[in-house]
């Protein structure tokens, strides 16, 4: 709807598979110039929303797989978050802010140390506001406050994706640290190239590796692939993806691995 100054309002709100409950929702308010104000139970905002940002003709690589967050960032989460969105000389920026603890005590007040509460943006550059057209380039920063005597979790992303007539290539690097006291650091690498065969079939394959650090360890590569397509015609669409991955949570053994296979059908009326 439409508020008398003109400001936009929108609720959304995604019920979950078990039970019917609620599993996201969004009330946003769109200021126009000013930029778009919400509070978000979950539904993605700040870092959280660039994660993963690769070219993909389905999913992503890591989609469906066990442990499928290594690596990712946005470890401030997106439920009780407030997210402001607006666009300066072409750039976009996406900003989350939580306050308070996300620790509960038995009669329902917080604990006051703050554990979950900080802040997290990304930011998005179109290659026309720097003369390179197809080109994108972004990244973003999120602190998230661990608790007493825990260092503060720190999320890192830089990516670029480049796009040359019906083919897409993509490159991204997250590094997560911080947290409890001996946290295993993640250094994530994501790869990616997708093809339009034709205005109706596209194809894509990528990768995700993500080293896990530990003090006194040996480092483990976590080491995921995936390939997907997508087909439309008419108003009939069918995609799907093959992902595989090993060493998964930084993990060892045959327990640590896992695939995933997904094909899905939907229609337009």
């Amino acid at each position: 709807g439409e508020m008398d100054n003109g400001f936009g309002v929108s609720y959304f709100m995604n019920m979950a598979e078990q039970a019917g409950g609620m599993d996201s929702a969004k009330l946003s308010v769109d200021m126009g110039d000013m930029g778009t104000l919400a509070f978000d139970q979950g539904s993605g905002s700040g870092l959280k929303n660039i994660d993963d940002v690769m070219p993909k003709a389905n999913e992503e690589v890591w989609d469906g797989l066990d442990t499928s967050d290594s690596g990712l960032v946005g470890r401030l989460g997106s439920s009780g978050r407030i997210q402001y969105v607006n666009t300066f000389g072409g750039v976009k920026l996406d900003s989350a802010l939580g306050i308070g603890s996300s620790k509960a005590n038995s009669d329902g007040s917080t604990s006051g140390s703050g554990e979950g509460g900080g802040y997290s943006f990304g930011l998005t550059i179109p290659g026309d506001t720097i003369g390179v057209d197809g080109l994108t380039l972004g990244g973003g920063y999120g602190e998230t406050e661990a608790g007493t005597g825990n260092s503060d979790k720190e999320d890192q992303a830089l990516f670029v994706t480049y796009a040359m007539g019906s083919v897409t290539v993509g490159a991204q690097q997250n590094d997560l640290t911080g947290g409890a006291t001996g946290a295993t650091e993640q250094k994530s690498t994501m790869y990616s190239i997708a093809f339009n065969v034709n205005e109706n079939f596209a194809i894509s394959y990528g990768e995700k590796n993500t080293d896990f650090e530990a003090t006194g360890s040996a480092t483990v590569e976590e080491e995921i692939d995936g390939i997907g397509f997508s087909y439309t015609m008419g108003s009939m669409k069918i995609a799907g993806n093959r992902n595989e991955g090993k060493n998964l949570g930084g993990s060892t053994g045959i327990a640590a691995e896992d695939v995933d296979t997904e094909i899905k059908l939907s229609f337009a009326f």
